[in-house]
């Protein structure tokens, strides 16, 4: 019987896929997205910058930075979900993570004004085939249930390792 491998030695492996999937998106990185995990959930974190500023007379953020953090959020998660099941089914691998899922659409409900502060981001995958994905998002900033904007976005799934791309 093997022994169970050391939590830290997973929560390791698990830190350095969600970073390399993370660090695949160059434009995550311009806007200073982060993600934190607990387990399998993740949450994204949008930290203030000046650069994000759209109106400075309100000031409140750009409409695009709203969005795009909206569109990054899900397809990040709908990427470790994927990557997760992979992990979890004892084939991960490392050096490849898995290929990014194409918008179909993606549909954005701005409800209040982003204001000059931290924003943060959870996305929830309602379903996803070999080929198509739905997912949800909803960012908040200073209290959970006062979102500031919400999405639904539906995605191309990439093909499984193996299978030929269309």
């Amino acid at each position: 019987m093997r022994r169970p491998e050391p939590v830290q030695i997973i929560k390791s492996r698990r830190d350095a896929a969600l970073a390399r999937l993370v660090h695949d998106v160059p434009y995550i990185g311009f806007l200073g997205i982060q993600f934190d995990r607990r387990g399998d959930e993740l949450t994204a974190v949008l930290p203030f910058d000046p650069k994000l500023i759209g109106n400075p007379m309100l000031p409140a953020l750009h409409g695009g930075v709203t969005a795009a953090f909206l569109e990054v959020t899900a397809i990040i998660e709908l990427s470790w979900s994927l990557l997760w099941e992979e992990m979890e089914g004892g084939n991960p691998n490392p050096d490849h993570p898995p290929r990014l899922p194409k918008t179909i659409d993606f549909t954005v409900d701005y409800l209040r004004a982003g204001l000059p502060r931290d924003a943060y981001a959870r996305a929830r995958v309602n379903r996803s085939g070999r080929r198509y994905a739905s997912v949800h998002v909803e960012a908040w900033q200073d209290n959970r249930q006062r979102l500031y904007a919400q999405a639904t976005g539906h995605f191309l799934m990439p093909p499984a390792p193996g299978e030929p791309a269309e």
